[in-house]
């Protein structure tokens, strides 16, 4: 039925008849009812092709013996025309002025060699003009030259009969003489398809055959016509009931397909399917179970049972179109282990915030959230239309354009810049100028005059010379408060999914060794940057973190920012110190012992506590019957040395924010001064509409189309690399139930 009603739409879609797509009233289809149907409609539609391609082959075939008559009669006519001249002239010489010097036997010889004239043989056709000048020169080859070949073009291409398809051609005429000529001109003919048609000298039947072939051509014609018309019709009636067709067959297909996958009990009387499915649509599966048994008056009932296996478990999170997108976000890394601790909930926030402070200007954020809002509310037209591949793209991920939007809004207050531009917003700048030469100096000219900006940076920042020594400093020490805070979560959580998997071991010997280590550096970082920013201190933060591995127990001096600060560094770099073989030594051998016991109590039924250890067993030695030790030591040295080297690397990192952010922010600034400022200054309106338009265009292209996708790429490595390899292991496999509708939307 599949391969029949695919057969219905090519030939639907050469005769250019579109399904209808009109809801039809839903009436109960029987499917051997329909399969029958099917096999009537295409023995019908198969008749009708044979019998046009038939009528089709007569025609062209047709066309092209009139146009060998027009053509070939052209060339008899022409030679027949000089020949009669060229008879005319000679008489007319041998009844003219005889001399002295005419030869007494030349009536002889000319009565001689018309009585050795022979009559020539000829063959007439079309063949294809690309072809016709090797076919000219073998045909010449062949026979040594003992022939004489006309050709004349055809004006237009002709539809072959043979291909069907449109070629351009030449008429030719051969003349030849003998049979062992016609021979070997017959193989040359067949061997570049050219197609010979039956000619006659007489002028009286030419015309007689050309009138024929007229007649019979307009007959054709309105033979072909009406079959065309009866076959459209046909089409027309398969397309008002092609898609409901199509529907109950896919839909009958995938449940063969499903059914296949069931297994026979012993009996044979009965099957087994075993399966997947959610905690809390058990009931809801044993509904449709008795429901089902119900409706087909099946006098036994379906057994319903739940099966406890060791095999994992797909992974399912119950989604929405707000939080779908997020989540496929997550599963383009990599789709979660069973109860695995999901990053999807965190990305929904994390995931724009990271992409604003990249993208930090709220002119920009609210030409994003425009176009967002305009998919989001015709989302229900767009949903039910076939979208470009990056249409389609960008409105699944709406709501993702939208959060990252609203992000955008508000860090861009923060920045205070509106398409580069800033504004007194809150409340009015906290400094004022010294006196009136201080306008172009830097902030040493000016003073505070009243109270400190209330919210974002203080507008009079922007376009000082120390705009970009302060906004640099801000941003790249925020950029780490950020990483660090956001890489904390990424192992916090890892203790929460060895918690929940029971597994001990990698909360005493990953989780705090890799919490120690990465807050006795980047942590304490942390720390110094915000009391730098609360005191107000001129401590080089450079020098003291260098200086903390390179010569631990010299003074600070001046770099101390608060008591006891030598110590407190000697002691976290002695932790830093003592985390990294706190990782790598302990946990290959206590998995080795764990391994011992289990292989002594074999026999014993497995409680939850040591079927988890077994699991990460499993995990860590890729197999617990043959437990390599070298290989669980060498895969931990891994994990630590990876772990050691990418809490600096992760942390460096992090400062594409700040990169990011500055690029954003110096490309607004330069396209607002270097091509709208500039424009505007030449009070000229053509000069100021070409730059406004100028202004849009590169706007629009590239700060919110090419920075969009930089700053989307950069926070999706952030998420990925950055913080879901602190917990996230991400070897899972999709849950996918039987659903007509994913049936529906599959192409095969």
């Amino acid at each position: 039925m599949a391969r029949k009603l695919r057969f219905f739409k090519e030939q639907m879609e050469k005769a250019g008849v579109t399904p209808s797509t009109k809801p039809m009233t839903q009436t109960e289809i029987d499917v051997d009812d329909l399969e029958v149907k099917l096999g009537e409609f295409e023995a019908e539609l198969v008749e009708m092709n044979t019998n046009n391609e038939k009528l089709q082959r007569s025609y062209n075939e047709l066309v092209e013996y009139k146009l060998v008559l027009n053509k070939a009669g052209g060339f008899f006519s022409s030679a027949f025309s000089s020949a009669t001249a060229q008879q005319k002239e000679i008489e007319s010489q041998q009844t003219g002025e005889e001399s002295l010097d005419t030869p007494l036997l030349q009536d002889r010889e000319i009565s001689i060699e018309s009585s050795k004239q022979v009559k020539l043989g000829f063959i007439t056709g079309l063949v294809s003009k690309e072809k016709s000048m090797p076919f000219e020169r073998i045909i010449f080859r062949a026979t040594r030259g003992n022939v004489y070949t006309r050709q004349a073009a055809v004006e237009e291409p002709v539809i072959d009969p043979v291909s069907g398809e449109q070629v351009e051609k030449n008429v030719f005429v051969v003349f030849y003489s003998g049979e062992k000529a016609k021979t070997k001109i017959l193989r040359i003919c067949e061997a570049f398809g050219a197609n010979r048609y039956s000619f006659t000298e007489d002028f009286g039947k030419q015309v007689q055959m050309i009138s024929e072939v007229s007649g019979r051509l307009a007959e054709l014609r309105t033979a072909i016509d009406a079959g065309l018309l009866q076959k459209s019709k046909l089409l027309q009636t398969i397309g008002d009931q092609f898609v409901q067709w199509n529907t109950l067959a896919r839909k009958e297909k995938s449940i063969y397909h499903t059914m296949n996958m069931l297994s026979l009990d012993v009996t044979k009387k009965c099957l087994v399917a075993e399966g997947w499915s959610p905690v809390f649509a058990t009931n809801l599966i044993q509904d449709a179970l008795q429901r089902a048994a119900f409706d087909s008056n099946s006098q036994v009932g379906t057994i319903f049972q739940v099966l406890h296996t060791s095999e994992s478990p797909p992974t399912y999170f119950h989604t929405n179109k707000f939080t779908s997108a997020f989540q496929d976000i997550v599963d383009a890394y990599g789709v979660a282990k069973y109860q695995e601790a999901n990053p999807g909930v965190y990305t929904i926030v994390t995931f724009p915030f990271l992409f604003a402070v990249m993208f930090g200007d709220w002119g920009h954020g609210i030409c994003l959230l425009l176009a967002a809002l305009v998919f989001i509310i015709r989302e229900k037209k767009l949903s039910g239309q076939k979208l470009g591949d990056i249409t389609e793209m960008t409105f699944g991920g709406r709501y993702v354009i939208l959060m990252m939007a609203l992000f955008s809004i508000y860090t861009g207050i923060i920045y205070n810049e509106f398409f580069s531009v800033p504004f007194e917003l809150f409340a009015p700048s906290a400094y004022a100028c010294r006196d009136l030469s201080c306008r172009d100096a830097t902030t040493v000219g000016l003073i505070k005059a009243r109270p400190t900006y209330p919210f974002g940076v203080d507008p009079v920042w922007h376009g000082s010379r120390s705009e970009l020594p302060f906004l640099n400093s801000l941003k790249m020490k925020m950029s780490i408060l950020i990483g660090v805070a956001q890489m904390n979560l990424g192992i916090i959580l890892s203790y929460f999914n060895a918690a929940y998997f029971r597994n001990s071991l990698n909360v005493w010997f990953q989780f705090i060794p890799q919490i120690i280590f990465l807050n006795s550096l980047f942590g304490y970082l942390s720390l110094l940057i915000i009391l730098k920013w609360c005191t107000g201190s001129q401590a080089d933060l450079y020098h003291v973190m260098i200086y903390m591995f390179l010569s631990p127990t010299d003074e600070l001096g001046e770099n101390q920012l608060f008591p006891q600060q030598k110590t407190v560094q000697l002691v976290l770099l002695l932790l830093a110190l003592v985390s990294v073989p706190w990782m790598l030594l302990p946990k290959p051998f206590l998995l080795k012992m764990q391994h011992q016991a289990r292989q002594g109590e074999s026999y014993m039924p497995l409680q939850s506590t040591e079927e988890s250890l077994q699991l990460e067993a499993n995990h860590d030695s890729h197999g617990h019957e043959e437990f390599e030790f070298s290989e669980v030591f060498v895969h931990q040295m891994i994990h630590t040395i990876e772990f050691v080297l990418g809490a600096v690397s992760n942390t460096a990192s992090y400062l594409r924010l700040w990169a990011l952010s500055l690029a954003h922010s110096e490309l607004s600034s330069v396209f607002y001064e270097k091509v709208l400022l500039l424009a505007w200054g030449y009070n000229n309106i053509i000069i100021l509409a070409v730059g406004a338009i100028l202004f849009i265009f590169v706007t629009v292209g590239v700060l919110l189309v090419m920075e969009t996708l930089s700053a989307f790429l950069h926070a999706l490595r952030l998420h990925w690399v950055e913080f879901q390899n602190k917990f996230y292991e991400g070897d899972g496999y999709k849950f996918y139930p039987f659903s007509f509708a994913s049936v529906n939307d599959e192409v095969e």
